[in-house]
C-alpha cells in the first residue's frame, strides 16, 4: 500500500496532462506540491462531470474514499488504498469501479518502506523520465443529506507485486505465526501502486470497465527511479566543514 506521496505543482499536472488553466479554481492551489498523507486533501483528475464531450479536470478531494453508505464524511476504516482484485466485490469501491468513476492521482515521487535491514528504510519512487506519476485511482462525491455540502474524495489502486523485482521488496515481510520466520515470498502479500501511462489516460478515464480492467498492470522495472529517502537534515550535517 501506499500512505505517502508528493502532489507535483500545478504548472507541472498542466504541462503533463494538457490542462488548461480554466480547468483549476485558485482555492486548489493551495493543495498543490505538498506532501500528502491519507485523509489529507490532494488533487486529482478525472473525466470533466460538466462536459457533454471529453475533457479532462482537476479536483481536490480527501485522500480516502468516502463511501456512498457512509453517514459522514469523517469514515475511520482505511480507504485511501483499494485492492484492485477486491474492488468488484467490496462495498467501499465496487459502485465508483461499476460508474467508471475512474481517477488519474499525479504524484512527483511515492514512498514505501523497505525492511531489507530489519528496520524500515523509507525508499522514494520517481520516474526516470523525469515526468509525474500518474497514478491509477476512484473517486467519489459524497454530498452530506443533512446539509448538501459536497465532499469529494479519491482512494489509490494496488495490485499485487510478489513477482516485481523491485516492488516485491518493499515493506514489512509477513512472518510464520508458528516459526517467527518471514513467510516465502509466493506467500507474502506485496503490494504496488499502479501507474497509467500518458498514452492510455483517455482509455482509464472514458473506456469500458473492460478496457480499463487491461490497463490494470505494474510499471516495468526500469520505469522506476528508486532509492532510500534522502533525509534533508542529514546530508546538510554531512556536507557541513569540519564533519566526518
Amino acid at each position: 500500500m501506499c500512505t505517502r506521496y508528493i502532489s507535483p505543482d500545478q504548472a507541472s499536472i498542466e504541462r503533463a496532462w494538457h490542462l488548461g488553466r480554466d480547468n483549476s479554481e485558485a482555492w486548489l492551489r493551495q493543495v498543490f506540491g505538498l506532501e500528502l498523507f491519507p485523509r489529507q486533501a490532494g488533487p486529482f483528475l478525472r473525466r470533466a462531470r460538466g462536459d457533454a464531450g471529453y475533457s479532462l479536470e482537476v479536483v481536490a478531494g480527501r485522500w480516502g474514499l468516502i463511501p456512498p453508505f457512509a453517514t459522514t464524511p469523517d469514515v475511520k476504516f482505511a480507504t485511501y488504498n483499494a485492492r484492485s482484485e477486491e474492488m468488484t466485490r467490496k462495498a467501499s469501491f465496487r459502485d465508483a469501479w461499476a460508474r467508471g468513476q475512474r481517477c488519474i492521482i499525479p504524484a512527483t515521487v511515492f514512498y514505501e518502506p523497505n525492511w531489507e535491514t530489519g528496520q524500515n528504510v523509507w525508499w522514494s519512487f520517481k520516474r526516470t523520465d523525469g515526468d509525474p506519476w500518474g497514478l491509477a485511482g476512484l473517486w467519489h462525491r459524497w454530498v452530506d443529506r443533512n446539509t448538501g455540502e459536497v465532499h469529494e474524495s479519491y482512494s489509490m489502486l494496488t495490485m499485487g507485486a510478489n513477482s516485481h523485482p523491485l516492488m516485491s521488496r518493499m515493506h514489512k515481510p509477513e512472518v510464520d505465526p508458528a516459526t517467527r520466520q518471514p513467510l516465502p515470498i509466493d506467500r507474502q502479500d506485496k503490494r504496488s501502486v499502479v501507474p497509467i501511462e500518458r498514452g492510455d489516460v483517455d482509455e482509464w478515464l472514458a473506456g469500458t470497465v473492460v478496457q480499463a480492467q487491461a490497463l490494470l498492470k505494474l510499471a516495468p522495472v526500469e520505469v522506476f527511479d528508486a532509492e532510500p529517502e534522502r533525509k534533508a537534515g542529514l546530508i546538510d550535517d554531512l556536507l557541513r566543514p569540519g564533519s566526518s
